[in-house]
């Protein structure tokens, strides 16, 4: 694991992320200090990231009578 300055990782950042999806994993320092590790990400770990579908979700909602516009209008006109 090899440690780098931010300054170094904003200069490079486009190398460091190609040798991330290598495998190679980053330490990231501010003035000497470790603020944060860079590491790739695992398959089932994107899954996780994703949002899942609403679709059955949105299919238990009721229809709108109105439309959006009109709903929009009477909330503002309530706060008058």
């Amino acid at each position: 694991m090899r440690t780098i300055n931010v300054r170094e990782t904003r200069q490079h950042i486009s190398r460091i992320l190609d040798a991330v999806v290598t495998g190679k994993e980053f330490i990231i320092t501010r003035r000497n200090t470790p603020i944060a590790k860079l590491s790739g990400i695992r398959q089932e770990d994107i899954k996780l990231l994703c949002f899942p579908c609403r679709d059955k979700f949105r299919a238990k909602l009721p229809k709108s009578v109105a439309g959006s516009s009109k709903l929009i209008r009477e909330m503002r006109d309530e706060r008058g």
